[in-house]
């Protein structure tokens, strides 16, 4: 095998976009999907949490799922939804509880954005007071396309790694508002690939999302990224492998 410069590089660390659910019997944001990551031996699992109208944090992507709103649906209606491979939408109380059986899975928590500032603020607390309760801080990163939830979760948990998702700050901003780090999308970082290195030179880190196809998976590899969110850790998990080969 020949010697590459990628060998001696270090690699970037498998995030599960949604947990593991391009997997049989799995489904988005489902308790399988969290348990699949870390069987799979992903390095976190993604996931989503939105605000209820009567002030209780579900786990889902889609503010609108199978014909609910669910930021305007009572918890109790959002859980009734049933998930693809048979499992109701999770409580973040679900999702935490399963979360605490893989200790070494790192979970990477999305807050959704609100028609308000005022849901927004409530969503950050409410999920702050879960994760405390659950204490399940050091092993969580929160991630938001939402400025103003970012910057609520910062001033809460200055300890906490806090990443931005729409991709419309450079480096030096994020700096300056305390994030630490890009967590944007493919075609942003292909577009500003000098991002990357200008993160890395301020102490920032770098995740990439959502990257299924393997030309993309080793192009942000050779680019030095420090995380890759994929639908396909297992199809990541080989490519980093066969790095050099």
């Amino acid at each position: 095998m020949a010697f590459s410069i990628l060998e001696s590089m270090a690699q970037p660390k498998v995030i599960a976009h949604r947990g593991y659910w391009k997997t049989e019997n799995s489904a988005q944001n489902s308790l399988t999907s969290l348990r699949k990551a870390a069987e799979a031996g992903c390095y976190g699992s993604e996931f989503d949490v939105i605000l209820t109208a009567d002030d209780e944090l579900v786990v889902n992507h889609d503010d609108k799922f199978k014909g609910v709103v669910i930021p305007e649906a009572t918890a109790m209606v959002a859980t009734a939804i049933v998930l693809s491979n048979g499992e109701h939408l999770p409580t973040i109380d679900q999702y935490f509880s399963e979360a605490l059986k893989y200790p070494d899975l790192r979970l990477i928590l999305e807050i959704k954005p609100l028609k308000t500032t005022e849901r927004e603020m409530k969503a950050v607390e409410l999920t702050v007071a879960k994760l405390r309760e659950y204490r399940l801080l050091d092993r969580t990163d929160i991630i938001s396309f939402s400025l103003d939830i970012c910057k609520e979760a910062i001033r809460l948990l200055p300890d906490t790694k806090v990443y931005y998702l729409n991709g419309d700050l450079s480096p030096q901003e994020l700096k300056d508002l305390n994030f630490a780090g890009a967590d944007y999308n493919g075609l942003v970082l292909k577009f500003h690939e000098e991002w990357i290195k200008e993160c890395h030179n301020l102490g920032l880190e770098v995740n990439v999302w959502t990257i299924d196809n393997k030309p993309d998976m080793r192009y942000f590899i050779e680019q030095g990224v420090d995380y890759i969110t994929t639908n396909y850790p297992e199809k990541l998990m080989t490519t980093l492998l066969t790095i050099g080969q």
